[in-house]
């Protein structure tokens, strides 16, 4: 049985996010917070977040035991982009893209 979380329009790239999320899939969820926990990246918090919100849908709504529950998936998906500028030299200006990202992070109960 899964149980997903979704965290929408992160204010981090999804390129930054989706090498936090390499780290934790198919790890014991434990094994993952212990992981995130000791990451030193921006993006290691919004993913522990997501994660303990999946746990607790899987704890709530389906009755999962969490000892048993691994990270099936994680993803960072690209949210919408804020395009701002910025003025140059010479009148000229410059684009600048602040990307945002969707997180999703399925967990699941281990076959025993």
């Amino acid at each position: 049985m899964e149980a997903l979380s979704r965290s929408r329009f992160i204010r981090i790239s999804p390129r930054k996010l989706k090498l936090i999320c390499e780290l934790i899939a198919g790890k014991r969820v434990d094994h993952a917070l212990s992981i995130l926990e000791f990451t030193p990246k921006k993006g290691a918090k919004f993913v522990s977040k997501t994660l303990l919100a999946a746990v607790a849908n899987a704890r709530d709504q389906l009755n999962v035991d969490e000892d048993k529950l691994f990270v099936k998936r994680a993803t960072a998906d690209t949210g919408p982009t804020w395009k701002r500028s910025i003025m140059r030299a010479h009148m000229h200006s410059t684009p600048i893209h602040k990307r945002t990202s969707h997180l999703t992070v399925i967990v699941d109960e281990e076959a025993s």
